[in-house]
């Protein structure tokens, strides 16, 4: 070994060191200039130093909102224009003459999602909901055979199973009969099954693309943002929404090994272009499509019911903090009754917070979570700060299984919100999620029936019960707490 290779091996160990600190201070400087959350922002910062290059790298990967601007960058020309339907349109005072006695302050929630969404209150809706895959899906195929002009579908979970099979049939045989049919499903919720879907799809000429799909960051701008919104739009006039994927376990008639609980709901009336404009937005992105016009957003003939009710797009983009928001609305304007389930249940501090006022103001508070969860570092997480909730008189319900994914929160018998989104900071803050705001006894009675029958057969958890877990069982939940910004 010559002597310049010599102090080349010398100078080694100081190259790396250098290297690695200007790696950490660009990536520590990232995230203190652009993380909104300070505790977010503090866990990177030390993991990026405690972890020299792997800490940098996984900020790049799960860190760093890249789609934020390339979101902003094609939503800031698209022409996603539908037909206005001034005629449905309703404001927060003709919204107050329309609610039940009493409900008055509900304006004020309509006010706030006016200001979030800017879009208006829709009346004129029909919105059924629709129990586990074994009411729904029938309805979803019935209406997919009806169709005649389009079909759109956006998806987290599209397996290739025996439902996902009855569904590709379906739009198989709509593409047979001229029906013009776009899917797309997340470029991660497309992966789990062995063999995906989407390759079937494509073969039976259903126009298929993956939200984000790829494992090369220039390919995937953003490992950690999924596309978790569930949207299916039949000729501009019927719309599904709530929380169900696409996938056998949501059929407990056919005992399937991991059986699923879940909400949808077939939505009719004007608030269908709503959801029909975010698919537009969705396969802009993805495609580069511009959908628009009368074929994708007709006008709504007449009314369809009696529900009044508004799209809330949510995402890592302009649209970030709106379902939170929303949720803290809704709690602010509680007076009686909040009833919410949920199946990851991880809120921030403001969502606490909120929960813990509305609590404290003598609202009644019962929030239904799954007893046995399929994501376990995630309930771990949940027990880890469930005494936060509890100490303010907020009660908590575990049921039984099977697992129930439903994601509902429903204010004074009036209000329900629903959709995809759930109550973890992947939902509130890393996540397109799509969520619809709803003023309508009927459908809240509906809601809040299906909840209690699940609080008879659930257990209620109390402030004793989780104080006396094992010391072991404590740390291991807190660690899975002190992950959440990392989530």
């Amino acid at each position: 070994m010559n002597p310049s290779q010599e102090e080349f091996f010398a100078l080694w160990p100081l190259l790396v060191a250098v290297a690695g600190a200007l790696v950490s201070i660009f990536a520590s400087g990232h995230a203190v200039l652009y993380k909104r959350d300070s505790r977010a922002a503090v866990a990177w910062v030390g993991l990026i130093w405690l972890v020299p290059f792997l800490g940098s790298l996984l900020y790049v990967l799960l860190g760093i909102n890249r789609i934020r601007r390339k979101v902003a960058g094609l939503r800031g020309h698209e022409s996603v224009h539908f037909n206005p339907l001034d005629n449905f349109s309703c404001s927060t005072e003709d919204l107050v003459t329309i609610l039940p006695p009493g409900s008055d302050d509900l304006g004020g929630m309509a006010r706030l999602c006016d200001s979030l969404t800017r879009l208006p209150l829709m009346v004129g809706n029909d919105i059924e909901a629709l129990f586990d895959g074994d009411e729904a899906y029938p309805v979803m195929l019935d209406v997919i055979d009806k169709a005649t002009r389009s079909i759109n579908l956006v998806i987290f979970i599209f397996d290739n199973d025996t439902v996902g099979r009855r569904f590709l049939d379906a739009f198989s045989r709509a593409v047979a009969r001229g029906v013009d049919v776009r899917v797309l499903i997340d470029g991660v919720g497309s992966q789990y099954t062995r063999l995906p879907i989407t390759g079937l799809l494509r073969a039976a000429g259903v126009r298929t693309e993956l939200f984000m799909a790829g494992f090369w960051p220039w390919r995937t701008p953003y490992l950690n943002l999924r596309n978790h919104r569930k949207v299916m739009v039949i000729d501009g006039m019927t719309g599904f929404t709530g929380g169900m994927n696409i996938r056998a376990g949501h059929v407990l008639a056919g005992n399937p090994p991991f059986p699923t609980r879940d909400i949808h709901f077939k939505v009719m009336g004007p608030v269908v272009q709503q959801l029909q404009a975010a698919f537009a937005a969705d396969w802009l992105f993805a495609n580069g499509e511009l959908l628009e016009g009368e074929r994708w957003f007709p006008i709504w003939p007449s009314a369809a019911g009696s529900v009044v009710a508004r799209v809330i797009s949510d995402g890592p983009d302009q649209d970030l903090d709106k379902m939170a928001m929303a949720f803290q609305g809704a709690l602010a304007a509680a007076r009686h009754r909040v009833l919410i389930m949920t199946p990851y249940f991880l809120p921030d501090r403001a969502l606490i917070a909120a929960l813990n006022i509305c609590s404290l103001r003598g609202v009644e508070v019962d929030i239904v979570l799954p007893k046995e969860n399929n994501q376990k570092m995630v309930a771990w997480a949940s027990m880890a700060q469930m005494w936060q909730v509890l100490e303010w008189g907020c009660r908590v319900w575990m049921s039984a299984p099977p697992f129930d994914h439903s994601k509902v929160m429903v204010i004074d018998g009036v209000l329900s919100l629903i959709g995809s989104s759930n109550w973890d900071p992947r939902s509130l803050r890393l996540n397109f999620e799509l969520g619809v705001e709803c003023y309508d006894p009927v459908l809240a009675l509906r809601l809040e029936s299906r909840i209690r029958q699940s609080m008879v057969s659930a257990h209620r958890l109390t402030m004793p019960e989780v104080d006396a877990r094992p010391l072991p069982i404590k740390l291991r939940d807190g660690l899975m707490r002190l992950a959440a910004p990392y989530l």
